[in-house]
């Protein structure tokens, strides 16, 4: 019997080592995949996740969290694909056109990947054109990060550039950072707004509408 609870203590813990051993030894053992991820990794997130909203988990135990979920989706990632098992979504997020912050970034795209989705990381500074490049190639739900708030202006420029293109009906946009909050998404037309990176995976799937 696949140890799944020790997977996700072993993520929750930061301890990527096991967590790879503990998701080799139940490939091994011919678990289900989607057992794998769902009870294992993504149950294991999911706490962190919990932990990190309620400041008993801060930037660095997250990260090293994240660090331990990755060590067993290379190993999972490729199974995946074999066994059919789809992402809930297709996300991309960058840092807004000017910023080159990126830890906030970062840590939303980990918080996404433990919450099921598949994410592209378009990386910092990122201009209006590449994110309606990525609507264009059929992502679902665009976030944008700022941590200056002389780059937000960026995010109205996006928002703007995506109903030029004709694909704000198809795409959602969430915007977050220090700077941001629920007024300016309202003010530049963003489908939504998360104040922390575990408040997004429950922004992203509202917006998808994902039970």
């Amino acid at each position: 019997m696949a140890d799944l609870e020790g997977i996700k203590e072993s993520l929750i813990k930061g301890d990527a080592n096991k967590v790879k051993e503990l998701v080799g030894t139940a490939v091994k053992e011919n678990a289900l995949v989607g057992d794998i991820l769902n009870q294992g990794l993504i149950a294991g997130m999911n706490v962190v996740g919990t932990k990190f909203k309620n400041n008993e988990f801060y930037v660095p135990e997250v990260l090293i969290a994240a660090r331990a979920m990755h060590a067993g989706m290379e190993i999972l990632e490729p199974l995946l694909e074999k066994s059919g098992i789809k992402p809930i979504g297709k996300i991309a997020v960058g840092t807004a056109k000017g910023d080159l912050h990126d830890i906030g970034k970062n840590l939303v795209i980990m918080m996404l990947k433990g919450g099921g989705f598949q994410v592209e990381d378009l990386g910092i500074d990122v201009a209006e054109e590449k994110f309606v490049e990525t609507a264009k190639a059929g992502t679902q739900l665009i976030g944008i990060s700022a941590l200056l708030t002389t780059t937000m202006p960026s995010m109205k420029t996006v928002v703007e550039a995506l109903k030029a293109a004709g694909l704000k009906d198809r795409v959602k946009v969430m915007i977050g950072g220090a700077p941001i909050t629920q007024a300016y998404a309202d003010e530049i037309g963003a489908d939504g707004y998360s104040p922390d990176a575990a408040s997004a995976v429950d922004k992203a799937k509202e917006l998808l509408e994902i039970k």
